[in-house]
């Protein structure tokens, strides 16, 4: 047991909490070790709450056996053995071995890559291990662990507060209750309701504010584990392309059982038995059914996602990633995404003066002192935020010696910053004065109507804040005031601020942005940036990264707007500054309503209803709250703008991949349904027998899910415009495609078979030859398929596909052993052509 002293705000009571801990006494400072956490989590397991199993490899392989192609081969295997063909029966067994194994590893490797992918979306959370603050997976939490909540973040475990600073938590997973509950300090001698605000659980989210915990229970033991809530249960949609390929294959089958029946019917005709043409109609069927498409589809989203996170890029929504292609429209925020979240101090006003911060400055002017003083009150003791560390690294070298860094001094109130009033406040105690300081920053605006500034006072001040602003600078103004009533008011209007001065600091562009923005325009997608920033800072960071500047609409021109004429703004301009939270998800819906396909990158709470609205909502990973990743179909490993773009390129490369190899399984197809159908109507002898079509299903899965997955990207891909909305992957111009050049190797295909059998050659030598021939144009038709001009260009990159050489050489051995070992091509009815 150990005795807790929490300083925090009186609002949420300053207590002695007794924590009982499964490792004893608990320093708050320090957290566990490593090797605490570990014996924990041998002792509770995960922290996660009816979680899916990890898929095993029977289960996938109890999939396959399920399957149509897989039922159709026991069915041919049957009917050899009815007809006393038995090597012919044990041939087929071999045969469908191997391709359900392949099947079985391919659906596996799949999973596995899904599996990693969840992995990286899970939660995180901020936790102190011996001593230092991390980022841990959620699942790793264990009781006893140290734990940070923030706004914007789920709680990831049932915790007790032993620090809330503003903490209000929406539990409505739990309650159904919609309202957020406030939170403050334990204290286990209070009343049951004063206790339950002192306890987080796991699921809810906070909303408001940011408080640290004591973890105490974990994954089933908590209460979202205890009342069986799960998310687990809830499944993604279907997304447009898989619905379009599952109503394709439907109608596929549907056609193939009318020709498997008609052609049975036509076998039993011309030769008057009935397993045979049986026999017949179930290799058509295997040659007509496209099951390859819905695998092609799995693989390419797996594998597609798997190269965007390579890129930096995590995708949360499998459907994003068609919709890439798509994009003709990226909003962008300005802080950290287009420019490098590294701020620094670099210009100071106050007492009517202006004072420039060079890097290597060890002396700032006394006048400033006091600026750089209120600025550091105002910011959290150990701050995260890349603006607030700015402060204090100034406050740190320029205050030296001064009097002015107050480490005794103790936070006892503070007011957050909210939509309303962009504005923050924090009161603090001091052994040594008889009130309260009060230190304020926010925006210029805010903070001079938080002082009551005269009109003109305001204009001299904004004036100023706007010549900062147009060097690119983030101007904050800054306010004091004293506070000695016993009582704290509820708004910070309450308070007699006075106006201190402005702070510039300076965010540097990232120097990759203005080449990616190009890359963008070249590919006609309009990259519009939408900030909260000043007009001016927004107009020199535009100018300087590439986006249209020429004129700056405010949030608060977008608010007087009506819908014409914000549909005008949305038309003519890029650049929009001063923008609130909900003007944004106002801005996205006007662009799509205008038939745009938008993207759009946030990270606060308050971005979520936006990126939500958008196509593709893109969330950054390292500083974005937890319900904007949620939300998001796209999550950034690094708030950085240049993977944005790299997962555009990805996206349509993946696209015109899969349009390549549908092309190519349409084509595939054609031939093995005439060289099945037309010897029967002719009177022919048969071509193929379901061995033979096993043997080309080992060839085609693995040029559809990995030879053209592996397609290097056309050369010209980024300068071409975006995939218009509703264009259909299984086109007119796709199926036309693939039909035509599968029907050109069907006719050459039959015409050798005829031929070599008007000629007197052997049925044997005949069916080999076409056999051979039939493998060889599978082949060519590769090529075929990858010169054809399409949509998306012919010029090629000059990477070369190195999968396609594996999948030749392999074939190509295949046919060799086929041609010189006997006992092989007997088992395929064949002759082993060149053993002389």
């Amino acid at each position: 047991m150990q005795t807790i002293r929490v300083e925090s705000a009186p609002d949420v009571i300053s207590a002695d909490i007794e924590h009982a801990s499964p490792v004893g006494r608990i320093d708050t400072q320090r957290g566990l070790s490593n090797a605490q956490a570990e014996e924990q989590r041998a002792r509770f397991g995960r922290n996660l709450v009816d979680s899916k199993a990890r898929r095993t490899w029977w289960q996938t392989l109890k999939e396959v056996l399920s399957e149509p192609m897989f039922l159709l081969l026991l069915g041919a295997t049957g009917i050899y053995f009815v007809l006393g063909d038995v090597s012919e029966a044990l041939a087929l067994l071999a045969f469908v071995g191997a391709i359900v194994l392949l099947t079985v590893f391919q659906s596996h490797r799949t999973a596995r890559v899904l599996d990693a992918l969840h992995e990286l979306s899970a939660p995180r959370a901020q936790v102190i291990r011996d001593g230092q603050r991390q980022f841990v997976s959620a699942a790793e939490l264990v009781p006893g662990d140290v734990v940070f909540v923030d706004e914007g973040a789920r709680v990831p475990a049932d915790g007790t507060v032993t620090e809330a600073h503003e903490l209000s938590v929406d539990e409505s997973l739990m309650t159904g209750e919609s309202v957020s509950v406030n939170k403050s300090v334990a204290s286990f001698d209070a009343s049951a309701e004063q206790q339950s605000s002192g306890e987080l659980y796991f699921g809810s989210m906070v909303v408001q504010g940011q408080g640290q915990m004591i973890v105490t229970a974990t994954g089933q033991n908590t209460m979202l584990g205890r009342i069986g809530a799960s998310l687990s249960g809830i499944t993604e949609a279907r997304s447009p392309l898989q619905l379009e390929t599952r109503t394709f294959v439907n109608r596929v089958a549907v056609a193939a059982v009318a020709l498997c029946l008609l052609l049975v019917v036509a076998y039993r005709w011309r030769s008057g038995e009935w397993l045979p043409g049986v026999l017949a109609g179930i290799t058509l069927a295997m040659g007509i059914l496209p099951e390859e498409i819905p695998v092609i589809l799995t693989v390419f989203m797996a594998l597609g996602a798997r190269r965007i996170a390579d890129e930096g890029v995590l995708t949360r929504r499998m459907s994003a990633i068609e919709t890439l292609g798509q994009t003709s429209v990226l909003c962008v925020d300005k802080t950290g995404t287009l420019t490098q979240n590294r701020m620094s101090v670099r210009m100071l006003f106050a007492q009517g003066k202006r004072q420039v911060i060079e890097p290597d400055m060890q002396r700032i002017d006394e006048a400033y002192h006091e600026l750089i003083e209120c600025l550091v009150l105002a910011s959290e003791i150990e701050p995260v935020d890349p603006m607030e560390r700015a402060f204090h690294e100034t406050g740190r070298v320029g205050l030296a010696g001064t009097g002015r860094i107050h480490p005794e001094w103790s936070l006892v109130h503070e007011y957050a910053l909210t939509p309303e009033l962009p504005a923050m406040s924090h009161a603090w105690h001091s052994p040594e004065l008889d009130h309260h300081a009060v230190a304020c920053k926010g925006a210029p605006e805010a903070v001079c109507d938080l002082c009551h500034l005269s009109e003109h006072e305001t204009r001299t001040v904004l004036d100023q804040a706007a010549q900062m602003a147009s060097g690119g600078l983030r101007v904050l103004g800054v306010a004091k005031a004293r506070h000695s009533r016993p009582d704290w008011p509820q708004t910070q209007h309450d308070f007699a601020f006075s106006f201190v001065g402005l702070v510039g600091l300076l965010d540097p562009v990232r120097p990759e942005v203005a080449g990616a923005i190009a890359q963008c325009q070249a590919a006609g997608i309009r990259v519009v940036m939408i900030t909260g920033d000043y007009p001016s800072t927004a107009r020199a960071i535009a100018t300087e990264v590439g986006i249209d500047s020429a004129r700056i609409v405010t949030g608060q021109e977008v608010a007087s707007m009506d819908d014409a004429q914000l549909r005008d703004a949305i038309q003519r301009d890029n650049t929009f500054a001063r923008v609130k939270p909900e003007q944004k998800l106002q801005l996205v819906n006007a662009f799509r309503e205008s038939g745009q396909v938008v993207a759009m990158t946030g990270d606060g709470v308050n971005d979520a209803p936006a990126l939500k609205a958008a196509h593709i909502g893109i969330a950054m990973g390292l500083r974005g709250a937890e319900v904007a990743r949620e939300v998001a179909s796209l999550i950034l490993l690094r708030d950085d703008f240049a993977p944005i773009v790299s997962a555009i390129r990805l996206g349509r490369r993946i696209y015109a991949n899969l349009v390549q190899a549908i092309s190519y399984t349409v084509a595939v197809h054609i031939p093995m349904i005439a060289a099945v159908m037309i010897p029967v109507f002719v009177g022919w002898p048969p071509l193929l027998a379901p061995v033979h079509i096993i043997f080309l299903e080992l060839i085609i899965n693995p040029v559809c899910s990995v030879v053209f997955e592996n397609e290097p990207e056309r050369a010209d891909l980024m300068r071409l415009p975006p995939r218009p909305i509703g264009a259909r992957l299984l086109s007119n111009w796709t199926l036309v495609k693939g039909a035509t050049a599968g029907a050109v190797g069907a006719m050459m295909l039959l015409g050798l078979y005829g031929w070599l059998l008007t000629h007197g050659y052997p049925l044997p030598f005949a069916r080999t030859v076409a056999f051979v021939s039939l493998v060889a144009g599978n082949v060519a038709l590769i090529f075929v398929i990858r010169a054809l001009p399409g949509a998306e260009g012919r010029a090629k990159s000059p990477e070369r596909n190195r999968y396609l050489l594996i999948v030749l050489c392999a074939t190509g051995a295949a046919l060799l052993l086929l041609m010189t070992v006997p006992p092989l091509a007997q088992l395929f009815g064949l002759v082993a052509l060149l053993n002389n």
